[in-house]
C-alpha cells in the first residue's frame, strides 16, 4: 500500500469532514457525499482501497452512536431491524467480493437514474413517510425487508455512496414506515454493511488508521448530534433533509457525468 503523508492540518480537516458527514448520515444517510470526496482530496496518493477502508472506519463510528441513540429514543422494532441488518451484512460481504469484477464506469449512470426516481417519488408525494402504514404483514413484511437489505448491502459492498438514503427510501417506500422509524432501522443496517466491509479491509492492511480515527471522532460526534436532531425535529425534518441530500447526490454525480462527456 502507498504511504500517506499525515499532517495536523490533514487530521483537522478530516475531523471536520467526519463531523458534517456524521450529522447528515445520522439524519437520513448519505454522509459519503461529504466524506469520500474529503478523503480523496486529503489523501491524493492513497490507493482506492485505502480510501474506501478509511472511510468505513469513520462511518462505523458514526453509525454506532447514531444506531444506539435512535434505539434509546425511537425504539425500532428489532423483529424487523435485526433480520434487515443481518441480510445487509451478508449482502455487503458479497458485494465487496465481486466489486472488482464490475466496471466502475457503469455505476454512475445507474446511481443517477436510481436517485432521480427516489427523489422525484419522494418530492411529489408529500405525504410519503409522514405516517406509518405498513404494506405487508408477517413473513411477507420480513421477506421484503431482508431482500432490500441484501440488495442494498451488496451495493454498499461494491460501491457505497448513498447506501443510507437507499435504505431509508426502501423502508419508507416499500414497507410503509415513517421517516423517523425508517432512519432508526437504516442506521442499524448501515452499521452492519460497514462492519462487513471492514471484515475484508482490516486484514488487508488497507486502513490509514490515523486519518480514519480522526475522521471517526468527528463522525461519532456528528452521528450523535444528528440522531438527536432527527428525533427532536421529527419525520418532516428528516424528509426535508432526505430530499436535499438526494438532490446533492444528483448534482455531484450528474456533474461528474457531464465532465466525463466533455
Amino acid at each position: 500500500m502507498p504511504e500517506v503523508e499525515i499532517t495536523l492540518t490533514l487530521l483537522g480537516l478530516m475531523f471536520a469532514a467526519g463531523l458534517a458527514a456524521g450529522w447528515i448520515d445520522a439524519v437520513v444517510g448519505g454522509g459519503g457525499l461529504v466524506q469520500l470526496p474529503a478523503l480523496l482530496l486529503g489523501m491524493p496518493q492513497a490507493a482506492p482501497v485505502q480510501v474506501l477502508a478509511t472511510n468505513k472506519i469513520a462511518s462505523i463510528a458514526g453509525t454506532s452512536v447514531a444506531a444506539a441513540t435512535y434505539y434509546r429514543r425511537v425504539r425500532p422494532d428489532l423483529r424487523t431491524a435485526l433480520p434487515l441488518a443481518a441480510a445487509a451484512f451478508l449482502g455487503s460481504l458479497g458485494g465487496a467480493q465481486v466489486a472488482a469484477l464490475i466496471p466502475k464506469d457503469a455505476f454512475t449512470p445507474i446511481i443517477v437514474v436510481a436517485l432521480l426516481v427516489v427523489g422525484a417519488y419522494t418530492l411529489f408525494k408529500p405525504d410519503l413517510g409522514s405516517v406509518q402504514v405498513l404494506r405487508f404483514q408477517g413473513r411477507g413484511h420480513l421477506g421484503v425487508a431482508m431482500l432490500a437489505g441484501v440488495l442494498i448491502g451488496a451495493y454498499d459492498g461494491a460501491l457505497g455512496p448513498g447506501t443510507g438514503s437507499f435504505l431509508v427510501f426502501a423502508l419508507v417506500g416499500l414497507l410503509g414506515y415513517d421517516f423517523l422509524q425508517a432512519s432508526a432501522k437504516a442506521k442499524m443496517a448501515n452499521w452492519a454493511t460497514n462492519a462487513a466491509a471492514l471484515c475484508l479491509f482490516v486484514p488487508m492492511g488497507a486502513v490509514v488508521w490515523k486519518v480514519g480515527l480522526a475522521m471517526a471522532a468527528g463522525n461519532l460526534v456528528g452521528g450523535y448530534l444528528g440522531a438527536r436532531t432527527a428525533v427532536a425535529r421529527g419525520g418532516g425534518f428528516v424528509r426535508l433533509v432526505f430530499v436535499l441530500v438526494v438532490g446533492g447526490f444528483l448534482l455531484r454525480l450528474g456533474g461528474e457525468m457531464v465532465l466525463d462527456l466533455l
